[in-house]
């Protein structure tokens, strides 16, 4: 099975999620805390090593017009750190409106009584997984 995670780079949070080619499917799986400019990097290694992902889905946050912002170059900047550990493919992912998808995702979770609203960092990861699926199902 061709693993890979995607990410949604945030300045307190990074969201992680895993999905596979086949199934074209993404889930959250974890939060990771960032702590002046630095990721969990203990953590998102023992990600990597439970999952052994194949490729690296970060989402780039742009304008709506597609221009960058401030935040684009923090996503390149961690892509690259990314692709220096691991030695593994790197690709890029629109993520304008995965937040409000992430959003209403938890906002439905919550309603059905799978969520509460002390599960709120997850939303992080369920970003991560949206920005992951809507790159699964552009390619």
């Amino acid at each position: 099975m061709s693993c890979l995670f995607g990410f949604d780079v945030g300045t307190k949070l990074i969201g992680v999620a895993v999905g596979n080619r086949l199934t074209a499917s993404a889930r959250g799986l974890a939060a990771v805390a960032v702590r002046d400019g630095e990721p969990d990097w203990l953590k998102l290694d023992a990600l990597r090593s439970e999952w052994l992902p194949e490729t690296l889905v970060v989402g780039l946050p742009v304008n709506d017009d597609g221009s960058e912002q401030p935040m684009t170059r923090t996503a390149r900047r961690f892509a690259t750190r990314l692709g220096e550990r691991y030695g593994l493919p790197i690709v890029f992912a629109d993520e304008r409106n995965t937040s409000q998808e992430a959003a209403r995702r938890f906002a439905g979770a919550r309603a059905a009584g799978l969520k509460k609203r002390s599960d709120a960092a997850t939303i992080d990861a369920e970003a991560a997984a949206v920005i992951l699926e809507a790159w699964l199902a552009d390619t």
